[in-house]
């Protein structure tokens, strides 16, 4: 199946001198045939230079961020199979077999490589374990669905995902953006556990936890927002209703001297939560319109031009 589609490899960096030749070197041995990219995102320790020295393809990206990266990533490349890997030199290649197939196959436009199973306090710090997972589980409630590793750096695209899924957030994030853009536009993904092993000796993380964590929250409910606003303002709708019925039941035992609470404060409460609740709602209904009439539009089009295709 590899002889017979294009299959590509695309590698972000940035100051990871110490291992890119290496990575670049690994993928060229599990997959002569594959073009490796490396794309250079501003670094100043000669990262650039090794990965031409080792063999790749060299493109230099000036906005800097992992999203501008994946951006251009996306822009640049045309292939049946394209390969991002981190090259940090965290992530075996050897393990680029199993995550091609389901994609090869037309099993899969997404598959992600799950670290956590065999991820270890020295690959992954407990703090990033205990992040990734909280992360994880507030997506996974919020939209509905069962991701294990949703922050991976190890990922298989198809062609048609690439085609699909358009990319805005400039960092880190970007892979929260990507996961729960397949989602919307009803690609399949598919999560495989894969090997992780530690940085070597004086390579540092780019990462920082609480900076990259909170963008990372803060682009899943814009996401939520953007794609499905009913849940986003319904929910908020129905807190305020609830906060002002919990306000009126107080009010009312104010009135019957079961409790003493001040009345003009609740009562405050339920003029202020009561039109916020109502107009919540009324944004949530607007915006799911808006969003269906986009969604019938995009079929449209996803259509027609598959219907030229044949």
């Amino acid at each position: 199946m590899q002889g017979t589609k294009k299959i590509a490899v695309a590698i972000p960096c940035y100051n990871e001198a110490l291992t890119i030749a290496k990575v670049v070197s690994d993928f060229r041995r599990v997959l002569p045939n594959a073009s490796i990219y490396v794309f250079d995102n501003n670094s100043n320790d000669g990262s650039a230079m090794l990965a031409k020295e080792a063999g790749a393809i060299v493109y230099h990206v000036r906005k800097q961020g992992k999203g501008n990266v994946m951006r251009a990533i996306f822009n640049t490349i045309s292939a049946d199979a394209v390969i991002v890997v981190d090259g940090d030199d965290t992530y075996e290649a050897d393990d680029a077999l199993i995550l091609l197939k389901p994609v090869l196959n037309n099993e899969a436009d997404m598959v992600v490589g799950n670290r956590l199973p065999n991820a270890t306090n020295d690959s992954l710090r407990k703090l990033h374990q205990i992040g990734n997972r909280l992360i994880v589980a507030s997506i996974n409630r919020m939209f509905d669905t069962n991701y294990h590793d949703i922050l991976s750096g190890y990922r298989v695209f198809s062609r048609r995902f690439i085609d699909s899924v358009p990319l805005l957030k400039p960092g880190f994030e970007t892979e929260t953006e990507i996961t729960l853009q397949a989602l919307e536009n009803g690609l399949e993904v598919i999560e495989i556990p894969i090997s992780y092993r530690s940085r070597p000796a004086g390579s540092q993380s780019k990462l920082r936890s609480f900076r990259d964590g909170f963008r990372i929250m803060l682009t899943a409910f814009v996401i939520l927002r953007d794609h499905n606003p009913m849940r986003l303002f319904g929910f908020t709708s129905l807190l305020c209703f609830f906060t002002v019925f919990i306000a009126a039941i107080l009010r009312v035992m104010n009135y019957l001297n079961i409790t003493e609470l001040p009345s003009q404060i609740l009562t405050g409460v339920m003029l202020l939560f009561l039109p916020v609740g109502t107009i919540a709602f009324g944004i949530g209904i607007i915006l799911s319109s808006i969003n269906s009439r986009f969604k019938e539009i995009r079929y449209l089009i996803t259509r027609n031009r598959q219907n030229n295709n044949v």
